[in-house]
């Protein structure tokens, strides 16, 4: 005799049977859709009955607990650096600003990350996984632009050393970070305005419920940042061959001091940009190359190294700044007192 199928009742909260779907030549849904137990008997042997369980939980995926672990971290680390920055009034000079502001942004990306593994698990919405894609589509070009703000601001430290410590300085930073947080606002609102894929699956990306259009404009928009970046990077090497060019003739005891400081705010401008590349590049380059149909290993395999980005960060700005290492001592230990002299420094010491 064949094998046969006995629907098993289970009852429902209320006392109420529910009804498997297959009486109806429907397959039952599995726990993400309804969260329903079905559960049915098979007689394979005529004497017996076994109780196989069809109940399909909401399987953990073991990329989006590191996901949400580095977002952890991330939100940890740059937490500290906008309490240090915000908690001193000496740090108001324009690219301590600017330090904050890739701070924020790498803040609100870690944040983004553990929101996004709290909603799908636990408040699995549409509506707020547009929330968290638009806040984490936010604060990663709010961390790409501020790089790039950073890039510039050490760029005009050297090439107008004599009037960097203006009035005018102040005003251009103001006026960049205006920018980058007004354009990372504007473009992190589309999603949710509208521009998703959620009603098209055809046209999503790599990265659901971003359009294929949508991330195409951000990679291109990424490469174009690299691209300046870069050059402002070719342009310093050159002015720092210049300036020891100068001191050699020179032997000025105070140039060569300051040479030292400049080649050391130069290593670190390569340690952040070669940093960058590697974080960034594999995930902008797939994002042009991919699409939905692209298995999501991909996207979580390329997407992991770019937060590892937001990560670092703090390490190679904040964290390696004496004067930020004097407030951590003073806040966490109290080995030192507030009323230490504040040293200021040039951009090239951050």
């Amino acid at each position: 005799m064949g094998t046969q199928w006995v629907l098993v009742w289970v009852v429902g909260a209320e006392g109420l049977p529910l009804v498997s779907p297959s009486m109806m030549g429907e397959k039952p849904p599995n726990s993400s859709e309804g969260h329903q137990g079905w559960l049915v008997a098979r007689n394979s042997s005529g004497s017996s009955l076994d109780l196989e369980s069809v109940v399909q939980p909401l399987t953990l995926n073991p990329w989006d607990v590191v996901l949400c672990v580095s977002g952890t971290i991330i939100s940890c680390e740059n937490a500290i650096v906008v309490v240090v920055i915000f908690y001193s009034l000496a740090f108001r000079a324009p690219m301590f600003l600017l330090i904050g502001s890739l701070a924020t942004a790498d803040l609100l990306a870690g944040l983004g990350l553990i929101l996004h593994f709290a909603f799908v698990y636990f408040i699995p919405s549409e509506v707020i996984s547009l929330l968290t894609m638009g806040l984490l589509v936010t604060s990663f070009i709010a961390s790409i632009s501020s790089l790039l703000a950073i890039t510039i601001d050490r760029y005009l430290s050297l090439y107008n050393a004599l009037t960097y410590y203006s009035e005018r300085t102040v005003t251009r930073t103001y006026l960049m970070l205006i920018l980058t947080w007004g354009a990372s606002i504007c473009y992190g609102l589309l999603p949710i305005m509208g521009w998703n894929c959620l009603k098209e699956p055809s046209a999503c990306s790599v990265v659901k419920p971003l359009m294929k259009n949508h991330l195409i404009i951000l990679s291109v928009s990424f490469f174009m940042v690299f691209a300046v970046m870069l050059q402002l990077y070719v342009q310093i090497c050159r002015l720092v061959r210049h300036h020891a060019h100068q001191i050699a003739i020179q032997r000025h005891f105070l140039a060569t001091s300051h040479y030292v400081t400049t080649r050391k705010g130069l290593a670190t401008l390569a340690i952040i940009l070669g940093t960058f590349a590697l974080c960034w590049l594999p995930f902008a380059i797939y994002c042009l190359l991919g699409d939905h149909s692209y298995p999501a290993l991909y996207t979580y395999a390329t997407l992991l190294p770019a937060t590892y980005n937001s990560m670092i960060n703090p390490i190679i700005y904040a964290f390696r700044n004496q004067e930020i290492q004097r407030v951590l001592w003073t806040v966490c230990c109290g080995c030192l007192s507030s009323t230490v002299p504040f040293c200021s420094c040039s951009p090239s010491d951050v």
